[in-house]
This record gives C-alpha cells, structure tokens and sequence, in this order.
C-alpha cells in the first residue's frame, strides 16, 4: 500500500513540476485559501509564535506578517514541487550566492565548512550552491531525519541531490564528518539549526526572537573536533521565486573560540535575517514548546525511573 501512494505521490509531483513556476504559483493562491483561510493550518501556533516574538507589534502588523507568511509558505511547497524538473541554468537565476570567495579561499586552504542555515526562505533550494564556480573542490552535504517510510526518504533524497549534494542521516553525523577530513574530502556541510534541540541535547540557552530559547550545540562541538570552518548562509527573498544568500563567516579558527560563541554568533546572524523580514521564516514550527522549568522537570522524572 505504501508503495502504492508513493507511486501516486511522485507521479503527481512530477507532472506538476512540468508546469512553469508561474502557473505553479496560481496553485500555490489557491492553496493559500485551502491552508491558510480554510483549514487554518498551525495557526494557533504561528499566532503564538509571533505574538511572543512581537510584543511590540500591533494586532493588525502581526496579521500582515501572519498573511503575508503563509503566502510564502505555499509559494515554498510549489517551488520545492519545481526541484524535479528545473534546469541548471533557471535555477542559477532564481537563487544567486553571494560572497563565495570566502568558500573558496577556505577550499584554497584546504579546509571544508560547517554552514549554518535556518528555515528561511526556500532551503530546498539551497543545494544548488553546488552549480557556483567558486566553490572550488566542495560539495555541499546537507543532515538530514531519515523518514520512517523507506520510499518517501529516497524520494526526499532524490530531490534534495539534485544539485549533486548529499545526504547524511542525523545520527551518522560525527562519524560521517570525521571521516570525510580523514580521507581528506572538502565539503561544505550543512545544519539546520533553528530547530529545537530534544530533550538530551540543550545544553545551552539564549534569548532568541525575544524568548528564552535552548539552542543546538552540536555544530560548535564538531567544528572544534574538526578544525573546520563556520559559516551562516544568510538568505533573502528578493521578490517571488527569487533569492539571494550570501556566505557570513563565523569562525575560520573554531578550536581558538570561547565556549558558546560560535553558536551564539549563528543566533544573532539567524535573528537579524528573521528581523528583516518576519514572513519568510517558518513560524507553523513548535520552537518554544521547551521552558527551563519544564526540562528539569523531565530530566528529574528521567532520573527517578
């Protein structure tokens, strides 16, 4: 059965993808009305979200931003549908990389990147940094959930080699990373990293679009383990289907970092990319659904059994 609706599935995507992005975005106005005015989809959730990230805000400004957020969030489903039938060159029009010399000086050096990215934008179609030239000897690798359907992962993971990048299932990751500088492989690695951390992971807190936030410390700890360098991949929206990035270093000398300050400096890069514009992050995600008190709470219920 599962095998059935993914063949369904697939064919679905593909003949939509055939379809140019302009017609795409007509479906993507109606799904606007079907998600956003008709189901209501995670809304409770976004309007929580950016009232505690907008206290200063008017009711009316954060509806625009809520308005304007699911807008783009449909646009983000058509243009991820897109991915299957885009051409290298269409693709280097729509979604252009900037600062790359610091990608390929860092290669020059013979060094790879860990890149910070957020859920901003269209990540999906930040792969197709792999079609710059100056990316010199690198590949972007991207962590990835693996899904519990077999299918629908390799489906996913097709799509998202599409630009030649590759997959490292999240709980490989160290071992994967190390053993890519063993056999001395360049690569930009890249972290989505504005999720929540689980239960077992927080081990550092900060103040994140005006709320008390625990934030992942694994790309730090990596990057001091590798020598690796950092960097954040600041992206913007420049008008529909459209997308500028552009590379900020982080760090280029990680082991010589103060504790946290590698993670902390991605926070302040992520907020100020949400700041300059609120409706093109995804605000439907539970990001705050962790409290200190609730985490103690947890981890003692964890002891005691």
């Amino acid at each position: 059965m599962n095998k059935v609706v993914y063949y369904i599935f697939y064919i679905w995507m593909f003949l939509h993808a055939l379809l140019p992005l302009g017609v795409l975005y007509i479906l993507s106005d109606v799904l606007y009305l079907l998600v956003y005015k008709t189901i209501g989809y995670r809304l409770k959730v976004v309007r929580l979200n950016l009232k505690n990230a907008f206290p200063e805000k008017s009711e009316e400004e954060r509806r625009k931003i809520e308005k304007d957020f699911y807008h783009h969030f449909c646009d983000y489903f058509v243009e991820t549908i897109k991915l299957f039938h885009i051409s290298d060159k269409e693709m280097q029009k729509r979604m252009r990389f900037e600062n790359m010399e610091q990608v390929e000086r860092i290669s020059q050096a013979g060094n790879s990147i860990l890149m910070f990215l957020g859920h901003y934008g269209n990540w999906e179609w930040v792969p197709s940094i792999n079609l710059c030239k100056e990316n010199g000897k690198m590949r972007l690798g991207q962590i990835y959930r693996p899904l519990k359907n077999k299918a629908f992962d390799d489906l996913f993971l097709k799509l998202r080699s599409r630009f030649g990048s590759f997959g490292i299932a999240k709980n490989n990751t160290l071992r994967e990373i190390i053993r890519l500088k063993k056999e001395n492989i360049q690569t930009m690695i890249g972290f989505m990293s504005d999720q929540t951390p689980s239960l077992n992971n927080i081990h550092y807190w900060t103040n994140f679009m005006n709320q008390d936030t625990p934030v992942y410390t694994g790309v730090e700890r990596i990057a001091k383990k590798t020598g690796f360098a950092v960097a954040y991949l600041d992206v913007q929206k420049v008008k529909r289907g459209y997308y500028t990035a552009s590379v900020r270093l982080i760090s280029d000398n990680p082991q010589a970092e103060p504790e946290n300050a590698i993670t902390e400096r991605y926070i302040r890069e992520m907020e100020k990319t949400i700041m300059r514009n609120p409706a093109y992050w995804l605000w439907t995600h539970k990001r705050w659904k962790w409290t200190r008190e609730k985490v103690a709470a947890k981890l003692a219920e964890q002891h005691k059994k």
